[in-house]
């Protein structure tokens, strides 16, 4: 099934139109290099290129009767081209079209995925460096604790991103594979020179060893790394999510004039988008384990690989397409309260740079269990409301024998926690951002 919202490009891959189209192009390159081998009529080809064709109704009235898709496929084409179609699939396997068909749909298809990727990162650097002096609590186990910004988050999804690049790029070249060596892989028909031509012919490589069909280790790679990406869009997803909490409400999804968020409540504005992208990572990650499942099959080949690929392959294609744009058009419209970033920070009163202040008394030559128990029994009164965590220290005589207060000053201030965050941004981007 063809999501709603599935962009035409990448659902028009895997449409049948387009699938009997691959495999009629497979069918066609195997004559052109056949007469060039001499072993079909030259003539015979071009009658096949100029009459070549294939109705879908046809085939699927031809299947209803042989049980063979490729064999109704086979049956239609040739009724449009005539006796010269007796040379079409000459000395070829079924699984020798259609694997080599599915190499072409899904290089096509991991190219669409990559221009998403693509796209996605010129987001997050655009919201990175816009935002990387927009400063907020950082949590840790969902708890504050020590200031970091807006900007780093979107910097650690640009450098997210990058590594799906690496890894569907090297799964992408996995996937530029043909075979057309035959009912077991041992060319009895053709030889592995006509494969090579074909291949060469259609943009693929052919596969070094093969049995009846293609290993499906290649198709399982493809998936692990969709499965990947989709984790990695959903934890982009998540964090919106848990930043659009009422109780923080720190970004916000984009709410159009138009929008309603609920049924029964009017006034809500909820995160339906990342929820929705939550929702669809578990389906593409559970269909990885369906592709490792393909690996082993019976000997030469069966067939129960076939049908989980008819669904696995080109719904994780098409949703991991939809995902990418969907998170592309959250993040690319977010909206941000600075204010309320602030506000949330200064709600432990100061207890964010606690980290600071233990470091400084063990510089001063305490333990740092001593220093620990200096700092929390200070932290812990803040928690209970009594007073704020700078003042507290300022009052504790144990502190201020070892810390004066313009250190205490210099380690509750934020450009001093954040003095490092340039130097990341050119680890990431390569270069070094204007300062603040």
């Amino acid at each position: 099934m063809i999501p709603r919202y599935s962009r035409p490009e990448m659902a028009g891959l895997f449409s049948e139109e387009a699938r009997f189209g691959r495999w009629l192009e497979v069918e066609i390159a195997a004559c052109e290099i056949l007469a060039r081998h001499g072993k079909i009529p030259a003539e015979a080809v071009e009658v096949i290129k100029e009459k070549a064709s294939f109705d879908i109704d046809r085939i699927h009235e031809i299947e209803a009767e042989v049980k063979h898709d490729v064999v109704a496929f086979l049956t239609s084409v040739a009724e449009s081209v005539g006796p010269e179609s007796r040379y079409i699939h000459y000395g070829l396997t079924s699984s020798d079209i259609v694997d080599t068909a599915l190499a072409l749909t899904l290089f096509a298809a991991a190219d669409l995925v990559r221009a998403g990727v693509e796209q996605l990162m010129g987001t997050c650097r655009r919201q990175a460096l816009a935002h990387r002096w927009t400063v907020m609590i950082g949590r840790t186990h969902g708890i504050h604790a020590e200031p970091t910004t807006l900007g780093m988050k979107f910097l650690l999804w640009y450098a997210d991103l990058d590594r799906c690049l690496v890894r569907l790029d090297a799964a992408r070249e996995g996937l530029r594979v043909g075979k057309l060596s035959g009912a077991v892989g041992t060319y009895a028909h053709l030889g592995p020179e006509v494969e090579e031509d074909i291949c060469k012919l259609l943009g693929l490589k052919p596969a070094p060893v093969s049995t009846q069909v293609l290993q499906r280790d290649r198709h399982a790679e493809y998936m692990a790394v969709l499965g990947i990406l989709a984790a990695n869009l959903e934890k982009i997803a998540m964090e919106i999510r848990n930043l659009q909490r009422t109780d923080v409400r720190e970004v916000e999804e984009p709410f159009g004039s138009g929008q309603k968020g609920s049924s029964a409540m009017p006034h809500k504005r909820n995160p339906v988008g990342a929820e929705n992208i939550t929702g669809l990572s578990r389906v593409v990650r559970a269909n990885v384990q369906s592709a490792m499942e393909n690996i082993p099959l019976w000997h030469e080949r069966d067939i129960s690989h076939s049908s989980v690929e008819r669904i696995i392959l080109p719904d994780s294609s098409i949703l991991v397409d939809y995902m990418l744009h969907r998170v592309d058009g959250i993040l690319s419209g977010l909206l941000v309260y600075p204010e309320r970033m602030l506000e949330n920070m200064n709600r432990l009163h100061g207890l964010t740079f606690s980290g600071g202040v233990l470091l400084a008394l063990v510089r001063t030559g305490l333990t740092r269990d001593e220093a620990y128990i200096l700092v929390q029994r200070n932290a812990m009164k803040v928690w209970d409301q009594k007073g704020s965590f700078k003042d507290l220290l300022l009052a504790d005589d144990e502190v201020t024998a070892r810390l004066k207060s313009e250190d205490l000053d210099r380690l509750f201030d934020l450009n001093y926690q954040l003095r490092h965050v340039d130097q990341i941004y050119e680890r990431v981007l390569g270069e070094r951002p204007e300062r603040r």
